[in-house]
């Protein structure tokens, strides 16, 4: 069963220039409106569920609800499930939005995991991706989470910002480190079409100020923006896993590492082609062999929840070659490889197949397992679009 729960949480202050996950400027009103649509939704998957594993608050901006829409949240996850005794709770925070009190509400709601978008500890590139923290924030709101005990607490990282050097990124680095964080990921700032970013970096030789930061601080650009080579950025790529390792961390996922005990169970479920249920706007959900997505239009999706019905607006059953390929690249951005034995028995001879790729030292093998080499890891999705081609996918 999908004993794995995924809540979206559309709502920000303000949309950060390279986001382009479903979100929406906050407004109160619409929150609570919100919220008790998502409750609807979740008494009416309820029966889906034998025992919650693991629930993962993600947005926009969760830390941004109210205490009261936080209370009321957590009120009906605790009647509508039944939680495994070890289950893991994670809600994703922005450190302007912490308070010790908003902390303390979190962790009494049965939260044992808070995943901390910092980006950066370099004040000039929060204000390049437009971030609403300062670095000082930062390092304020996770010394208010530790002073509560809490140990299961994850930290992002971007590299590849804007005006970012090797020096900085050894420097945000190196502060991550020393707050002791069980887990830290570390993504490449990729522009994607359609964000702030994108547009800016591709459209403009003067670029619009972004708007003013929390507390008054102000943020833009007087030029072109220029994206660090592709060169610095495997460089910074490549100090992640040597630093991060070095201080203890098991680079477990591409872009994620933990210490021992400590990699993100909800997450792996999604790398192990788990099911799981998706609930709030824009969520999906994998149940059954069958794939299903919510309306990502907030107003219908309060609206149709209003009538008792849930808001999906895709559903398609996933076939056995879309099967084999999410097989492939999902288990692939693990940093221990797919099963060879499992791909062989579902009719695929990939060592034959990617005989050449491991010949060029993008794939090794060790024992039953199939893994991108240190080599292959950061091109890693042009390296699994050449093993679909010589699968015939």
């Amino acid at each position: 069963m999908p004993d794995f729960l995924y809540i979206h949480i559309p709502f920000c202050i303000r949309k950060c220039l390279y986001c382009d996950f479903l979100s929406v400027p906050y407004n109160k009103s619409l929150a609570d409106a919100y919220i008790s649509a998502l409750c609807r939704e979740l008494h009416l998957k309820n029966h889906l569920v034998l025992r919650l594993q693991t629930i993962f608050v993600g947005g926009g901006t969760p830390s941004l609800l109210s205490e009261d829409c936080l209370n009321q949240l957590f009120k009906c996850l605790r009647t509508n499930f039944i939680f495994s005794d070890n289950i893991e709770i994670t809600v994703e925070a922005n450190p302007a939005t912490l308070s010790r009190s908003k902390i303390d509400l979190l962790l009494s709601n049965g939260v044992n995991r808070l995943s901390i978008g910092v980006q950066s500890f370099n004040d000039t590139e929060l204000k390049a991706l437009g971030r609403i923290h300062s670095s000082r924030e930062a390092f304020d709101s996770i010394d208010l989470i530790l002073k509560t005990g809490l140990k299961n607490i994850s930290l992002d990282l971007m590299y590849g910002i804007p005006g970012q050097t090797m020096k900085t990124w050894q420097e945000s680095s190196s502060k991550a480190v020393g707050l002791s964080p069980s887990h830290i990921s570390a993504y490449e700032l990729t522009p994607e079409k359609g964000t702030q970013l994108y547009e800016l970096i591709n459209t403009s030789k003067k670029n619009p100020p972004i708007p003013p930061l929390s507390k008054g601080g102000e943020g833009g650009f007087s030029d072109k923006i220029i994206m660090p080579d592709e060169g610095l950025a495997l460089s910074m790529y490549d100090h992640a896993i040597d630093y991060f390792s070095s201080c203890g961390y098991e680079h477990y996922e591409i872009s994620n590492f933990a210490l021992p005990g400590f990699r993100c169970r909800h997450n792996l479920n999604y790398w192990d082609r788990g099911q799981y249920i998706g609930a709030g706007a824009g969520a999906h959900s994998f149940i059954n062999g069958a794939r299903s997505k919510n309306t990502e239009d907030i107003n219908k999706y309060i609206e149709i929840l209003n009538y008792g019905t849930i808001p999906e607006v895709e559903s398609s059953i996933v076939t056995s070659e879309e099967a084999l390929k999410e097989f492939i690249f999902l288990g692939l951005r693990k940093t221990g490889g797919i099963s060879i034995a499992e791909s062989e028995n579902s009719g695929l001879d990939i060592i034959e197949a990617c005989k050449e790729l491991i010949d060029e030292g993008f794939f090794e093998v060790q024992g039953d397992f199939l893994r991108l080499s240190r080599k292959g890891l950061p091109v890693s999705n042009a390296i699994i679009v050449k093993l679909f081609e010589r699968l015939g996918f």
